[in-house]
């Protein structure tokens, strides 16, 4: 398969539990290196991994969720390039499940801002979430 660098960020307030952030972050990405950046207010926590390896409990999700169609939308329209970015609900990620969210506005904790580089972005879609007809 090919080589593929996912990028994560996500604020940590300053009423968040760093761990809990970092948990909700690992619950949907395997093999996370984290770095954590401090703000005005709060920290933002960045992690990074590679490999088909990393997206495999996103993957695993996505079936168990039964949520490849509308994750495939989500994941097109965040296409540019050799990118795909979506976000992520933090308090979903944080019980183990995958709710898309928008940048900003939606969730009161802010997102997780999820982003797949790889040579074959539209593979990779394809791969996480095939059509289900």
């Amino acid at each position: 398969m090919e080589e593929v660098e996912v990028q994560i960020e996500a604020e940590v307030n300053p009423t968040e539990d760093e761990v809990r952030v970092r948990r909700a972050v690992e619950n949907v990405f395997s093999n996370v290196q984290f770095v954590l950046e401090p703000l005005k207010r709060g920290s933002l926590l960045m992690a990074t991994t590679s490999g088909m390896d990393a997206l495999t409990k996103f993957y695993n999700l996505l079936r168990r969720e039964r949520i490849r169609d509308a994750a495939r939308g989500v994941m097109y329209k965040g296409l540019t390039g050799h990118s795909i970015v979506f976000y992520l609900n933090k308090q979903v990620a944080y019980a183990g499940h995958i709710s898309f969210s928008q940048a900003t506005g939606e969730s009161p904790l802010g997102p997780i801002k999820v982003q797949i580089q790889c040579d074959n972005p539209r593979g990779i879609v394809h791969w996480l979430a095939p059509r289900t007809v």
